[in-house]
């Protein structure tokens, strides 16, 4: 990768938007960073888990051990047609990096890489090791990424002291928000299961969709807590209500639905499950009639590791002389799995533009996310 300028975060970024690594596809992303740091002196590992590319890539041979951890992987898209500069050119115009993944979270991995670089040419002996943990499977269903990499690390001996995700934390401005913690996750797939007829007929069928509404009702009405110390309350949304059925005259044979909880630290995935079993069978529908199937993707969890915070607060002090606020908001990440290692906080950039048409990244803030980089590992090492 000598044609890239490794002290440019821009120009890194626009390159890794150029590799259309829409999940499950690697698209020549991870394979680019695992170049450059090749380029710099790690020591690189390529892991594949099923269909998914995942790399490990470590500097150094001692403890304190930091690790960068992110995803390549990215969203789609859409319509195309809708953006105002091709989705995955990395149109570099108007003081913008522009393309899907310049906020989630290709421009973290940038501003990782530019300030690694800078670190290691200023203190090539230092005492400790740095390492990336980059994965293709974050935007999906993150059965074969960091979860696998991360049991892959324990076994090798390769866990970090601490860790810190590049996912984009800051709602507005640069260096207003860290995450110290997530919301759980629990989703849930309903079926309730009828009898096809003709709606002239009732007597000869069985309408599956009362019963579903019947449920559903009940979800809705659920309070779940009024929130805890860390976190604000739990909240339940129905995300789907499907008949397949296109025909007004026709009694369906089944209804399905599903839903999707982010809960705090009142509950656990587990606890959650049997509650809302519990609630259901109340209603006392028949347990033949309905099939319910659950996914928890993880509890929730707060990093109480002051030293992680207090470098991310003095590092963003001395660049751009602001002070983040600690949160527990927004959705999930893959700092659900670190957290059972070792503390874990995400900080990166401005997020607004993620997922959204015509995603984008200022140019001035890649170049402060890299300097606020650079300067915690300064603070770790010294």
């Amino acid at each position: 990768m000598t044609s890239l300028d490794l002290k440019n975060t821009a120009d890194i970024l626009s390159r890794l938007i150029q590799c259309k690594s829409v999940t499950p596809n690697e698209g020549g992303a991870i394979t680019m960073v695992e170049q450059i740091l090749n380029d710099i002196g790690f020591k690189c590992y390529r892991l594949k888990f099923a269909n998914i590319d995942n790399l490990y890539a470590e500097f150094g041979k001692c403890e304190p051990h930091f690790c960068f951890a992110g995803h390549t992987d990215v969203v789609p898209a859409g319509d195309e047609d809708n953006w105002k500069y091709p989705p995955f050119a990395g149109i570099i115009k108007d003081n913008f990096v522009h393309g899907r993944g310049a906020v989630d979270m290709k421009g973290g991995i940038a501003a990782f890489i530019t300030a690694v670089h800078c670190f290691l040419e200023k203190n090539s002996n230092f005492n400790g090791k740095i390492s990336f943990l980059i994965t293709g499977d974050e935007e999906g269903m993150a059965i074969n990424g960091t979860k696998k990499l991360l049991e892959w690390m324990d076994k090798n001996g390769k866990i970090p002291n601490h860790c810190l995700v590049g996912e984009p934390t800051n709602p507005e401005t640069l260096g207003t928000m860290m995450k110290v913690g997530r919301r759980g996750g629990l989703s849930g797939s309903i079926e309730v299961f009828g009898t096809q007829g003709h709606v002239a007929y009732p007597e000869f069928a069985k309408n599956p969709i009362p019963k579903l509404l019947k449920i559903l009702n009940l979800l809705e009405n659920i309070r779940l807590d009024n929130g805890s110390q860390n976190f604000q309350p739990s909240n339940l949304e129905i995300t789907s209500i499907d008949v397949g059925n296109n025909a007004t005259n026709i009694i369906p044979a089944t209804a399905t639905a599903m839903f999707n909880i982010r809960f705090n630290d009142k509950h656990t995935g587990n606890s959650l499950i049997k509650l809302l079993n519990n609630h259901i069978s109340s209603l006392n529908i028949k347990k033949d009639e309905y099939k319910i199937t659950y996914h928890i993707s993880g509890d929730s969890f707060v990093t109480k590791d002051k030293k992680l915070s207090l470098l991310i607060t003095n590092a963003c002090k001395k660049v751009i002389n602001t002070e983040p606020h600690k949160s527990t908001t927004g959705g999930t990440s893959d700092a659900r799995f670190i957290t059972n290692y070792c503390p874990v906080i995400e900080f990166g950039g401005v997020g607004k533009t993620m997922h959204k048409v015509n995603e984008k990244a200022h140019i001035e803030d890649l170049k402060n996310l890299s300097l606020i980089y650079e300067n915690i590992l300064e603070l770790y090492f010294t």
